[in-house]
């Protein structure tokens, strides 16, 4: 896996159906800072375009793209995802300690009893939980261990967090990955 640069593009939401008579559209999303998402704020939709919020009601997850004020016009960026760059991330989104952007997370090698059991490719919110992605190394590959596993990203599962140095040791992690 490649390393991200700055600026790779992060999917932050995704924009749902049209509601309601004045252009609201759904807002679907997904990142730990909702408060990023206010109103004059832009986002892309690709690498070259981008949209500009001109209102947003968090409370109804509704929002209004600046310039489109009708259903039908609003439509057309429906299933349109929103992106935002890593240095933009790390500049408007505050941290409590102890606490990593997901993409610094991505690449950390999942360590258990000095074990290297793989890396994590990808993070993963399932109702209340966050959960590591994690393609399992080759040596566990050739003895038929599933290609990849999920892992809890919460005690007791992860003992201690290396972010800078890209390893997260872990406690239980043969036994998913025995399960898997």
């Amino acid at each position: 896996m490649s390393k991200q640069s700055k600026t790779k593009l992060l999917h932050i939401a995704t924009i749902g159906k049209a509601v309601g008579l004045k252009g609201d559209l759904k807002l679907h999303i997904y990142s730990d800072f909702p408060e990023q998402f206010k109103k004059n704020v832009s986002f892309f939709i690709d690498e070259k375009q981008s949209i500009t919020i001109s209102d947003i009601n968090h409370a109804r997850g509704l929002f209004k793209i600046e310039g489109y004020t009708t259903p039908e016009s609003a439509r057309k960026f429906t299933n349109k995802k929103l992106y935002t760059t890593i240095e933009r991330t790390r500049k408007e989104c505050h941290l409590e300690d102890g606490e990593h952007f997901w993409f610094d997370i991505e690449g950390c090698s999942i360590v258990e009893d000095g074990k290297i059991l793989g890396e994590v490719v990808e993070i993963d919110r399932l109702a209340s939980t966050t959960y590591l992605k994690v393609q399992t190394a080759k040596e566990l590959v050739d003895k038929k261990f599933a290609k990849t596993f999920l892992i809890p990203y919460q005690e007791p599962f992860v003992v201690k967090k290396d972010i800078p140095n890209k390893t997260i040791v872990i406690d239980g992690g043969m036994d998913i990955l025995e399960a898997s």
